[in-house]
């Protein structure tokens, strides 16, 4: 009843107005000299009352109408908004479920390829079945990595995979990053920067998981950079109180179309290149999962032909306040 009259203030305000004003100009009259005798006085008097109520209810009546009208509209907007979304998630759902079984089936049929290959040929020939070995245990390390960053989402998104929050300095995991995808990015004669505009480097987070989203981000560069192109990881002051990590590339870049979907389990940008790739189209998922579980944003910006920027935030190791 509360929320009906603040909702229709200025009418109830206004008919209660008008209806005292007609009682009063009535009881003056009433009190006046007149020739009608008292009884039609009286009546008249009611008349009036009888009439204020039923047009009092019937104004009411109006309101009640008008709020239930709006009230099922707003359902309907919410039961299409409702309509809409499970739609929507009934198609990711289809493309998770085909992207699944496509990054499944690509090694299994691989190895199942090779092992009949091995059961073909002759025993005595160890340069082949070494070759064909090989490339059997290569499926089969992409197999376990594809189930790994899988049970890595679930965990992060269920809440089951607790971070384990320390000190650390972020500089020098930066270039123990840098060491391990040395060798990828020479191949491309590809340039890995580390520009630091800060003193303090040292934050406070899970240190094996942001090792995890900086090895994807810097992996993702090389992986889909221009040959001599170059990637740089940037430490900046954001507050006294947190560190903006940001890892940018002069690459292909990413169109404006496949922008808001990379965060997406196995959604690829470019899929005729991911395929050479040897990665599980689930970096970028996995990181923006560590980077939500501490509370913070994965922000990205990128231009087509242009390259993208990845940035972050971490809250730094603060001296002053522990003293």
């Amino acid at each position: 009843m509360q929320g009906f009259f603040n909702k229709h203030k200025k009418i109830v305000v206004f008919w209660v107005a008008l209806s005292l004003s007609m009682l009063l100009t009535l009881l003056f009259y009433l009190n006046e000299k007149t020739k009608l005798e008292a009884e039609i006085k009286y009546i008249l008097f009611f008349v009036l009352i009888f009439i204020l109520t039923y047009s009092s209810m019937l104004i009411l009546k109006y309101l009640n109408i008008s709020d239930s009208i709006k009230t099922e509209h707003n359902l309907d907007k919410i039961k299409d908004i409702e309509i809409n979304n499970l739609k929507q998630n009934e198609k990711y759902r289809r493309e998770f479920v085909g992207n699944v079984s496509h990054e499944l089936k690509t090694p299994i049929f691989n190895i199942q390829g090779y092992v009949y290959t091995l059961l073909d040929t002759d025993f005595k020939n160890k340069e082949i079945h070494y070759r064909f070995l090989s490339k059997t245990a290569s499926n089969i390390d992409r197999l376990i990595n594809i189930v790994e960053d899988l049970d890595s989402i679930t965990k992060l998104e269920s809440g089951i995979l607790k971070l384990e929050y320390s000190y650390f300095d972020i500089s020098e995991m930066i270039t123990e990053v840098f060491e391990m995808t040395e060798i990828k990015a020479s191949q491309q004669n590809y340039n890995l920067k580390l520009i630091n505009l800060t003193k303090n480097t040292d934050v406070f987070a899970d240190k094996q998981r942001i090792s995890q989203v900086l090895i994807n981000l810097v992996s993702n560069s090389i992986r889909y950079g221009k040959e001599f192109g170059t990637t740089e990881v940037k430490l900046i002051d954001d507050t006294d109180y947190q560190l903006l990590i940001s890892v940018s590339d002069n690459g292909t870049g990413i169109s404006d179309e496949d922008l808001p979907r990379i965060f997406e389990r196995f959604y690829r940008v470019d899929k005729s290149r991911s395929k050479d790739s040897g990665g599980t189209g689930l970096g970028l998922s996995i990181v923006k999962h560590i980077i939500e579980a501490h509370n913070k944003e994965i922000l990205v910006q990128s231009k087509l032909g242009e390259g993208s920027c990845f940035s972050f935030k971490l809250p730094k190791y603060n001296f002053n306040k522990l003293r």
